[in-house]
C-alpha cells in the first residue's frame, strides 16, 4: 500500500471569516475524504478540524490585508513599520519551521502570495521540501500597494513547483506584476464549494417570522463591508427597488454605511453584522429566501464563494463584470454581469428578475447547473491531487539530491586530500 502524501497548508488569517480561510479548510477535508492524504493546517487560528491536525500559530500582530470580521482590531500590513514586520516575519518562521519538524511533509501549499512564500522558499533549501502557491487576488493588491514585499516574493515564486490562481484574471494580475516568465508553472485552478449541501432547501425557514419577511421580497449582500465591495451603490439603489435589502457582513466600512442609509433615509436596508461558523446553516436560509444576491464590487476582485454558495441554493445574481466573476457568471444565463458604480444599473437588473418570475426559476436553475458542472469539490479536488502528486514527487528528487551533494563533497574532500598527498610526494621526490 502506497503511504499517503502528507500536505500541510499555510495561512496566516484564522481559518472562519475569510475566503482564503474557507478555502483551506475546505480543501484540507475533501483531501482526507479522499483517503490519499494526510492533511495538516498551520494558521492562527486554534480550532480543530476532525481528521485534520491545526498548528497554531501565534503572530506577533493580527495583521489583514483589508481587514477581517474576527480580527476587528487588526493592523493592515501596509500599515507594519520595518521593525514590527521584522517580528511578525519571525513569528512566522520560528512557528512554521517548528510545525515542518513535527509534521514532515511531503508538499507544503501556501495560501496568498506574499510573505509565507519566502519562508516556504527557505524551507525548500533546507528541508528539501517542494512547495506551492495559491494566488487569491487581494494578496496581489497588497504587493502592488507597498513594494517592500515585492523582490522577495518574486524571488521566493521562481522557486515554486505550481502557482495557482483562482481565475483567469487573477492568474493574468499575477503574471503582470510577478513576470510572464512564470506562466508555465502558474494554472488556474477556481475555488469551490460543496454544491449539494446548499442545493438542499432547509425543511423550516425561520426568518420569515423573524424579519416579517412573509409575502415580501428579498435582496441580499453578503460580504465584507469595505470600499472594494462598492456597497454604497446597493444603497443607493434601494428607492428603486421593491424588496427588503439585507446586508450581511462586517468592516471598516460598516458604520459609515449604516449613517448613510440614514442620510438618504432609506427604509428598505437592514444590517444584519456577520454570521460566523455558528450561523453557517442560518446564513443558508437566506440563500434560499432570497430573490437576488447583489455583489456590486468596484474593483477587480477574484472569484467570490458567496457568489457560488448563492448560485448552488438556485439564487440569481446580480454582479458587477468585474475581476473573477465573469468566470462564473454568463449574462442572461444564470444571472446579470452589470457596470460597476451603477445603482441604475443594479436597481434594473434586480427589479428584471423580481419582476419575473419565470426569468428568475431560469437563471436560477442554470446557476445551479453552471456550478455543479464547474465548481464543485468533486471537480476541483482531482485538479489538486495531480498538483500535490507531482509536488512529492519533486519532494523525494530535492532529498534524494540533497543527500547525495553531501557524499559528492566528501567524495571532494577525499579527491582533494588525496592529491595534497601526491604532490607533496612529488616535491619530496624531486627534492631528494
Amino acid at each position: 500500500m502506497n503511504r499517503k502524501i502528507r500536505v500541510l497548508l499555510l495561512l496566516k488569517f484564522p481559518l472562519y471569516g475569510g475566503g482564503s480561510g474557507a478555502f483551506t479548510r475546505r480543501l484540507a477535508q475533501k483531501l482526507v475524504e479522499t483517503g490519499r492524504f494526510d492533511v495538516a493546517i498551520a494558521a492562527p487560528d486554534k480550532r480543530q478540524i476532525p481528521g485534520i491536525k491545526v498548528y497554531q500559530i501565534k503572530p506577533a500582530f493580527k495583521a489583514v490585508f483589508e481587514s477581517h470580521p474576527e480580527w476587528k482590531r487588526a493592523v493592515k500590513y501596509s500599515e507594519l513599520t520595518s521593525p514590527e514586520f521584522n517580528r511578525q516575519y519571525l513569528s512566522f518562521m520560528k512557528a512554521i519551521t517548528a510545525v515542518v519538524e513535527d509534521f514532515r511533509p511531503d508538499v507544503i501549499h501556501v495560501n496568498h502570495a506574499h510573505f509565507l512564500t519566502w519562508l516556504a522558499s527557505f524551507i525548500k533549501s533546507i528541508f528539501g521540501i517542494t512547495f506551492i502557491v495559491s494566488v487569491h487576488g487581494t494578496d496581489i493588491y497588497n504587493t502592488t500597494i507597498d513594494r517592500r514585499y515585492l523582490v522577495l516574493l518574486r524571488q521566493a515564486v521562481e522557486r515554486a513547483e505550481q502557482i495557482i490562481a483562482v481565475s483567469p484574471h487573477t492568474k493574468k494580475w499575477f503574471l503582470k506584476v510577478c513576470g510572464k516568465k512564470l506562466a508555465k508553472k502558474t494554472r488556474t485552478i477556481t475555488h469551490a464549494i460543496n454544491a449539494e449541501t446548499y442545493a438542499i432547501e432547509p425543511e423550516n425557514l425561520t426568518i420569515d417570522e423573524k424579519y416579517k419577511l412573509k409575502g415580501k421580497k428579498l435582496v441580499l449582500f453578503v460580504g465584507r463591508l469595505t470600499r472594494e465591495k462598492g456597497v454604497e451603490y446597493l444603497i443607493k439603489a434601494a428607492k428603486d427597488i421593491q424588496a427588503e435589502i439585507f446586508i450581511i457582513g462586517d468592516g471598516v466600512r460598516k458604520d459609515y454605511l449604516v449613517n448613510y442609509a440614514k442620510l438618504i433615509e432609506t427604509k428598505n436596508v437592514r444590517f444584519l453584522g456577520y454570521f460566523g461558523k455558528k450561523n453557517a446553516d442560518y446564513l443558508k436560509e437566506f440563500y434560499h429566501r432570497a430573490d437576488v444576491l447583489v455583489l456590486p464590487s468596484v474593483v477587480d476582485e477574484s472569484l467570490g464563494l458567496v457568489v457560488l454558495e448563492a448560485m448552488a441554493a438556485k439564487t440569481p445574481v446580480v454582479a458587477s463584470n468585474k475581476g473573477g466573476i465573469p468566470l462564473v457568471i454568463k449574462d442572461g444565463y444564470n444571472g446579470f454581469l452589470i457596470r460597476a458604480r451603477s445603482p441604475k444599473a443594479i436597481y434594473e437588473s434586480v427589479n428584471k428578475i423580481l419582476q419575473n418570475e419565470k426569468l428568475a426559476q431560469r437563471l436560477g436553475q442554470n446557476a445551479y447547473k453552471t456550478v455543479i458542472e464547474k465548481f464543485d469539490w468533486n471537480v476541483v479536488v482531482p485538479q489538486f491531487e495531480s498538483v500535490y502528486n507531482k509536488a512529492a514527487e519533486m519532494t523525494k528528487k530535492l532529498q534524494s539530491n540533497l543527500k547525495k551533494s553531501i557524499f559528492d563533497r566528501e567524495d571532494l574532500v577525499r579527491e582533494q586530500i588525496e592529491l595534497k598527498e601526491k604532490i607533496d610526494y612529488d616535491i619530496n621526490v624531486f627534492d631528494s
